[in-house]
């Protein structure tokens, strides 16, 4: 990327926020697009028409007034496709960091992460890669070395993409499964569409395999 990457802070603690703003001001290949204290203020300032100068990277607080960050990350991702999220955070809480992660988060670190890990974070998600906390890598490979389904399932699929999974793994079509739940097409394309982003998969019988195969499904017998 030759031009800068154009970064949103979305963080309500104006000393770290500072603190973000000062360390990456001076880095001639970042620049700090806009800053805001609240989800919905970051959000209301997205417009179709601004895709130009949309931000390449959203830094994105977890705990923040009205809209928490993991409400706001899939509408961040609707609002602004093309951008790429990583969380910072305080916690270090297995759900937070798992639902972070399957909501398309593409990179989570704590807040004592140093400048330099910060900088890192951000070209390593811009190159197309993922970025987490070392902390955070470690841990996330021991609990789904101890308990993959558990610990990853529970947060990958909302209850209405399962039911709309179960329905595909039936052989319905979209159309079928408009009429059989009593919802708009559109709602169904968009939650599949979502379905096969989780789990990273292009079509339905895909998704209905890695389904069984991550445990979303039972074994099949």
């Amino acid at each position: 990327m030759t031009s800068p990457i154009r970064i949103m802070l979305v963080e309500d603690n104006c000393e770290y926020r500072d603190v973000i703003h000062f360390a990456l001001e001076d880095e001639p290949q970042m620049e700090i697009l806009a800053q805001f204290t609240t989800a919905e203020m970051a959000l209301g300032s997205l417009r179709e028409d601004q895709s130009a100068i949309a931000p390449h990277i959203v830094l994105l607080d977890l705990r923040l007034p009205g809209m928490s960050g993991l409400q706001a990350l899939p509408y961040f991702r609707e609002k602004v496709p093309s951008a790429k999220i990583i969380i910072l955070s305080q916690s270090d809480s297995e759900a937070d960091v798992i639902q972070a992660i399957t909501l398309g988060a593409a990179g989570y670190l704590l807040k004592s992460s140093s400048v330099q890990q910060l900088k890192g974070a951000i070209r390593s998600v811009i190159a197309g890669g993922a970025s987490l906390d070392p902390t955070i890598a470690r841990y996330l490979v021991d609990v789904i070395k101890s308990k993959p389904s558990t610990a990853v399932m529970d947060h990958l699929l909302t209850h209405r993409e399962v039911e709309i999974l179960e329905l595909l793994a039936d052989g319905l079509s979209k159309k079928e499964i408009c009429d059989r739940l009593g919802i708009k097409y559109p709602t169904v394309d968009s939650h599949v569409r979502h379905i096969y982003e989780k789990l990273d998969v292009n079509n339905a019988p895909a998704a209905v395999r890695r389904a069984y195969r991550v445990g979303i499904f039972p074994p099949e017998v």
